[in-house]
């Protein structure tokens, strides 16, 4: 079946979303985080052969980077969408596949887009990548989390490395203003984009379940017993029935490393 073409947007505006193939977690470490938001300035302030600035394809309006998947409100200047996440996706994937000796596939599919044409929904945006974290559980309050765009807005002077255009949003939005807004969660009906996050993933019970059901045993720790191609060919099932690695590492005692190896 022939890809959908996508909806290009009138104003260069687009909610980006990627994340792991199998709900894989894509960020292990800070390091992996910084290497990825790196990546980003790169993208958003390029340069030439002998490191000239040249201007941009792009600008980045707000990010936030999940265990498992990445939000992006980006601006594509001329048309060059599918090139600018290329140019994350691919080097981030190597350096990821490099660093835990993993092969395959790294991200799942193509990356998602929807057009950003209107001021509100590009507010509401604002909102709903900066409420991810808190949504998933992850924190309790958006200011505690490190990796989204959030701390470019709101304390600028402690930002290492800024890569979004926070002050041509805040011209329009003052921050007070905009603080209040990201504050109240969006309600639940809210027409968003989705995607899968860490609360989406199906619980230990359904997959010890399963675990037991396809070893056809009674005790999970029969899996110590098979070889090593057994193992990755049980692992695979595991993961296409929608497990993470982490969880399936949790549950089985394999390490991260064997369950990454058998993909």
């Amino acid at each position: 079946m022939p890809r959908q073409s996508r909806i290009t947007s009138q104003s260069g505006l687009y909610h980006v979303m990627l994340r792991g193939i199998n709900k894989q977690d894509i960020f292990e470490s800070k390091d992996d985080y910084w290497k990825f938001i790196k990546l980003m300035y790169h993208m958003c302030h390029p340069l030439d052969e002998t490191d000239s600035p040249v201007p941009p394809h792009c600008c980045l309006y707000a990010y936030c980077l999940m265990p498992n998947h990445v939000h992006l409100l980006i601006k594509d200047y001329d048309g060059s969408l599918a090139e600018l996440i290329k140019s994350l996706a691919i080097p981030y994937a190597h350096y990821f596949n490099k660093k835990y000796e993993r092969i395959g596939h790294f991200f799942q599919d193509r990356f998602r887009s929807e057009p950003v044409n209107d001021w509100e929904y590009f507010v509401t945006l604002l909102r709903y990548i900066h409420q991810n974290p808190v949504a998933a559980n992850l924190v309790s309050d958006i200011n505690d989390y490190t990796w989204s765009s959030w701390r470019e807005y709101v304390n600028p002077n402690r930002c290492s490395l800024p890569v979004c255009a926070t002050q041509s949003v805040l011209t329009k939005l003052p921050i007070d203003e905009l603080k209040a807004l990201v504050a109240e969660p969006l309600p639940k009906a809210q027409r968003i984009l989705e995607i899968n996050n860490t609360n989406s993933r199906i619980d230990d019970d359904m997959v010890l379940n399963y675990i037991v059901y396809i070893c056809g045993a009674d005790y999970i720790e029969v899996i110590n017993h098979y070889q090593l191609y057994e193992k990755r060919e049980l692992i695979r099932k595991i993961l296409e029935f929608g497990a993470s690695m982490r969880q399936i590492s949790r549950l089985t005692g394999l390490s991260v490393k064997t369950i990454r190896l058998a993909q």
